[in-house]
């Protein structure tokens, strides 16, 4: 696995390791919650797509009970 480690960010919400991966056909940020375990890998155009994104419609995403904590 070709990885290049960038560091772990976490506050008392979360923990998370950032790395970016270059495996597939191009480079993208891979995202490990380090509490859970699960991993989310973002490409240049979804990344890019965050940072446009207004802050309030980060809210629902944001909200836990929207489907991190649901069984």
């Amino acid at each position: 696995m070709a990885e290049q480690q960038l560091g772990v960010v976490e506050s008392e919400f979360a923990a998370v390791s950032v790395s970016v991966d270059t495996d597939a056909n191009g480079p993208r940020l891979r995202i490990e919650d380090l509490r859970g375990g699960r991993v989310a890998y973002l490409d240049a155009l979804q990344l890019e797509a965050l940072a446009w994104l207004p802050a309030e419609r980060l809210t629902a995403i944001l909200d836990p009970t929207a489907g991190r904590w649901r069984e």
